[in-house]
């Protein structure tokens, strides 16, 4: 009933619009298996307006929760989920009533590292009964390698990516309150996943690891806690800690509106904190996330993302240890910081970051790259929901800006 009283919405507006929705609606009643790509249809690319653009919204998210519900509900149920022949077993606990908008997500990661599995099943069942929010879904992944970077090699990500989509899909969780967390090589996943998948998180804590080769740069739109106990002096994680202590406070000097964070060293306590560290769940859960913040802050680690917030790059062109900087200010899109090896970036636009009604401004230095209006398209809505399954960090427009 609800698809229907949209698509008639969708089919009453003046004009150019009639034309478009009534190949869209064509479209989405097609079998999914019979459609063609909707990004390659001319149709797709024709100016919606922002309500067309909202409705189009609700339609392409419906139509995708009832393509993929039993999918994603069937990997839940099983409590694995495998990408290219690795897998990530998981356990849950659920505590208070779902609100309105769905259940906290928090997903604690447990230690261990270069051991037998038993050694590191051990830490995962530990791990499963460590933590208790007030409210919201706590879940323990094991991990899927005995390896020393548990929480850090390549495959985490998309395997982090599809268990967050797949709560998601089913309304279980609010996308915009999901949480990382992790303690001993735990904690080192924390520290390199968080900055580089900053924009899936509304907040992260980082108990007794060590970052390696990570950076903070990304934490920029999210709240970051970091525990360490006093004693902690094996491969230097209370040294290291304060080091980072003073880098938050570097960053967040720079750049007030930016870094919050709370960074607790515990006097005494050694790598065994004895549950202090346990406050950083309820600091956590005040943190909300922001999809579309207007300042994003993009670093390149060891492993490559395509995708940050709003920002987009070649895949052949990204680097590690590239520094990206996006601003939005009225209209205008300031690319603040750019890497001189980089010839191109993609802005993927909301009305939420800009009136994409009006003109659009970008600037990178003293140049003007673009300046013009950008169209909200189904073809751009289609692209976003391929990518990323979230219903609330969707956009409506792609446009790709040189800078050479």
């Amino acid at each position: 009933m609800r698809i229907l009283w949209l698509f008639l919405v969708f089919l009453v507006v003046p004009a150019q619009g009639e034309s478009t929705g009534e190949l869209f609606q064509a479209w989405l009643l097609l079998e999914p298996s019979k459609r063609p790509p909707l990004s390659e249809q001319a149709f797709a690319k024709a100016a919606l307006s922002q309500r067309e653009a909202e409705i189009a919204h609700h339609l392409l998210w419906e139509d995708l929760v009832a393509r993929e519900r039993a999918t994603r509900a069937e990997e839940l149920k099983a409590k694995v989920i495998t990408i290219d022949d690795v897998s990530l077993k998981f356990e849950t606990r659920v505590f208070g009533e779902k609100p309105e908008g769905g259940h906290r997500l928090f997903l604690s990661m447990h230690g261990g590292g270069n051991t037998r599995p038993a050694v590191n099943d051990r830490q995962w069942q530990n791990q499963i009964g460590l933590y208790e929010p007030e409210e919201g879904i706590y879940l323990a992944p094991r991990a899927p390698t005995d390896t020393w970077n548990l929480w850090h090699r390549s495959h985490i990500d998309a395997l982090f990516d599809r268990l967050i989509e797949n709560y998601v899909i089913l309304g279980e969780v609010n996308p915009n309150k999901i949480y990382l967390m992790g303690y001993s090589a735990g904690g080192d996943g924390v520290y390199q996943l968080a900055p580089r998948m900053a924009d899936r998180f509304a907040a992260a804590a980082m108990m007794a690891g060590h970052p390696n080769d990570a950076t903070p740069d990304g934490l920029r739109n999210i709240g970051f806690t970091l525990h360490m106990g006093g004693n902690d002096r094996a491969y230097k994680r209370n040294e290291v800690a304060a080091e980072w202590k003073k880098q938050l406070a570097t960053l967040r000097e720079a750049d007030p509106d930016g870094y919050p964070h709370e960074v607790i060293i515990h006097e005494g306590k050694g790598h065994w904190m004895e549950k202090e560290d346990a406050v950083a769940v309820p600091w956590m859960a005040t943190f909300t996330r922001n999809p579309h913040p207007k300042r994003v802050v993009w670093r390149q680690s060891s492993v490559l993302h395509p995708r940050f917030y709003w920002l987009q790059v070649d895949e052949s062109q990204a680097k590690k240890g590239q520094r990206l900087v996006a601003s939005i200010e009225g209209q205008t899109v300031t690319l603040e910081a750019v890497p001189d090896d980089l010839n191109a970036v993609t802005l993927l636009l909301t009305d939420t970051l800009l009136d994409l009604d009006q003109e659009v401004t970008v600037r990178s230095g003293d140049k003007t790259c673009f300046s013009g209006k950008v169209p909200r398209t189904l073809a751009a809505l289609s692209g976003s929901f391929k990518e990323r399954a979230d219903p609330t960090q969707r956009y409506w427009v792609r446009t790709t800006v040189a800078l050479r």
